[in-house]
């Protein structure tokens, strides 16, 4: 038989009591600290809800800046939100707003200093900025931006960067290459297919790639 089952009642309570005394330290103790894990946790998911919310609200303030035409306050306020995933959008809109304005050069500058971790988005952010530069007779840059991009879009700024650099059969083959990966009923053919005839080129009846 165990020991305990030999223990009458009041050994038993003095064995409860004894064994409290000496770990009560340890109870209270992990009883404070579960509660607060708990309180630490709800405020932490508070605190982000906040801050997201507080981005959000700066990032609104920035937009209407830009549509009311005062791209001086966007811009400082944008630089706030520098490193959120905001920045990369606020700078495209940014430098729509500055090119609207007619300050392409302003334009140039926001696009080179932005980035996004997101392929898509960066990719965008290249394109734009290469557009701006071969209108600003920096053509050789766009095309080491654009170098390896295949999308149409980008096969065709190449095009406007060699023919500006006067390269009339590269700029040929790179509008080639646009037109074959557009689909036929693009609305941008029709451009596409003029420059092509301006360098010397024929639409290739076929149409698209498969």
């Amino acid at each position: 038989m165990a020991l305990d089952e030999l223990l009458d009642e009041h050994e038993q309570g003095e064995k409860v009591r004894t064994w409290l005394k000496e770990n009560a330290l340890g109870l209270v103790g992990g009883l404070v600290l579960g509660l607060a894990l708990i309180g630490g946790g709800k405020w932490w998911t508070q605190r982000q809800h906040e801050a997201r919310v507080a981005l959000g609200e700066a990032y609104d303030q920035v937009v209407r800046a830009i549509e009311a035409g005062d791209l001086e306050q966007a811009s400082r306020e944008a630089g706030d939100l520098a490193g959120t995933a905001y920045a990369p959008l606020l700078a495209l809109a940014l430098a729509k707003g500055q090119l609207e304005a007619g300050d392409r050069d302003a334009a140039i500058d926001t696009l080179r200093a932005a980035s996004s971790d997101d392929p898509g988005l960066a990719a965008i952010i290249r394109h734009r900025l290469a557009r701006l530069l071969v209108d600003a007779g920096q053509a050789e840059e766009a095309l080491s931006l654009l170098a390896g991009a295949d999308d149409p879009g980008a096969l065709e700024t190449r095009g406007d960067a060699h023919f500006a650099l006067g390269r009339g059969e590269q700029a040929r083959t790179e509008y080639e290459q646009a037109l074959r990966r557009l689909d036929v009923a693009a609305p941008q053919r029709m451009l596409l297919e003029l420059k092509l005839g301006q360098v010397g080129g024929t639409p290739d009846p076929a149409g698209t790639e498969s």
